[in-house]
């Protein structure tokens, strides 16, 4: 049947989306900067199957975004995706952040879409895709100069999607670049992606997987 909850945890926005062969069948959502995903995730998959009339039961898979993104935010989607996985006895489905994001923006042919994540200081995460969401250059973690992405901004139209866009903008002049700074990923997304790989039978091993960091987390110690 492929009836798959697709749980977005990447970023600021917790996202909870049922898909039935793809299709959104209900979603509930929240983009907020206090990263409340603790709060809010477990409400959010309740109220979504409780919408559609499923039961839990009634799941063959989950779907997680597996990063990069906030190592927190993470840590709480994975967590609760292999908890459901295990008492569920259903496969689990990792989805790439950047690529969810970037399915976001229908572009035309020859132009490019690169997906970006704010990261510490003037670094992103980002990775590039051309109009039919093939990816060209994969993830990186990239301190922004004036000399970024100049490879692709040379003669094609540039779209840069999430909340690194900002970051971009304040540093590169180039006429070829357009900016969607407020896009966030979001479970909606998901849908059509992981029922791709639940028909290729790609799946996860539940007790070994992990969230793709991408960078170490980084731990701050207050000064005396």
């Amino acid at each position: 049947m492929a009836l798959i909850l697709n749980l977005e945890t990447a970023t600021t926005n917790c996202s909870v989306c049922l898909s039935l062969k793809g299709e959104v069948v209900s979603i509930r959502e929240n983009n907020t900067p206090n990263y409340s995903h603790a709060e809010q995730l477990h409400v959010f998959i309740k109220e979504c199957m409780d919408e559609s009339g499923f039961s839990m039961t009634d799941l063959d898979a989950i779907a997680v975004s597996k990063g990069p993104g906030s190592y927190t935010g993470l840590r709480i989607g994975v967590s609760a995706a292999k908890g459901l996985c295990f008492a569920l006895d259903v496969p689990l489905i990792s989805i790439a952040t950047l690529k969810s994001l970037a399915s976001q923006l229908k572009i035309a042919e020859g132009d490019f879409v690169i997906p970006v994540l704010d990261a510490r200081r003037m670094e992103v995460y980002s990775s590039v895709f051309d109009a039919h969401l093939k990816e060209i250059r994969g993830t990186q973690a990239q301190i922004i100069g004036e000399s970024s992405f100049q490879e692709y901004l040379k003669g094609s139209k540039v779209h840069f999607l999430g909340s690194g866009a900002e970051k971009i903008k304040d540093t590169l002049t180039n006429s070829n670049a357009e900016y969607y700074a407020e896009a966030v990923p979001s479970a909606k997304e998901m849908a059509s992606l992981s029922f791709e790989k639940f028909t290729k039978t790609n799946f996860e091993n539940v007790a070994y997987f992990e969230p793709y960091y991408l960078k170490d987390f980084l731990i701050t110690q207050k000064r005396s």
